[in-house]
């Protein structure tokens, strides 16, 4: 249905049961919209976001397609100091707080991301992550992270400087 092209198997039905045909129009509308519903949900977020504000609208879709929401709970962990980096995290809901054994180094809010240090530094993760309270966050991983964000590697190198500070604690 999605490519318009010949079934690939005939489905027989072993015992009496109830069916129900969806045509190709329906179904295209049906994930079309879906899939439109999604990407204007990320891109109004992304202009919320300060780095990402000033994008064009192509790029900001771009950006929106290669996200995955994930929800997490209050006190979950969501980066564990010392893994690999593979995905920049962005704050859509809720509130986490970056910390290195007992002490909390950074509190992100909506709008806010973490991750990016890893992913381009190339180094495990420099601190914990965990969730202050329930948060929804989207994430990306390493490949779309360096295609779509590269031109803007220099805006998320400014955080650096903190993280120095306790990068040796």
């Amino acid at each position: 249905m999605l490519y318009n092209t010949p079934r690939a198997a005939t489905i027989i039905a072993n015992d009496d049961c109830v069916l129900y045909k969806l045509d190709r129009d329906t179904f295209n509308h049906i994930v079309k919209d879906s899939a439109q519903k999604r990407r204007d949900k990320y891109e109004e977020f992304l202009t919320k976001v300060p780095i990402f504000e000033t994008m064009e609208p192509y790029e900001r879709s771009k950006l929106a397609d290669a996200f995955t929401e994930r929800t997490y709970k209050k006190d979950d962990l969501i980066i564990k100091e010392g893994d690999a980096g593979t995905e920049l995290f962005l704050l859509q809901e809720g509130k986490c707080k970056a910390t290195k054994g007992d002490q909390t180094v950074m509190e992100y809010s909506v709008g806010d991301f973490f991750g990016e240090r890893a992913l381009l530094k190339g180094e495990p993760r420099a601190a914990n992550v965990i969730a202050d309270s329930d948060c929804t966050l989207v994430s990306m991983d390493r490949h779309s992270f360096k295609r779509l964000l590269g031109p803007i590697e220099p805006l998320l190198k400014r955080n650096f400087e903190v993280y120095e500070k306790y990068a040796d604690s």
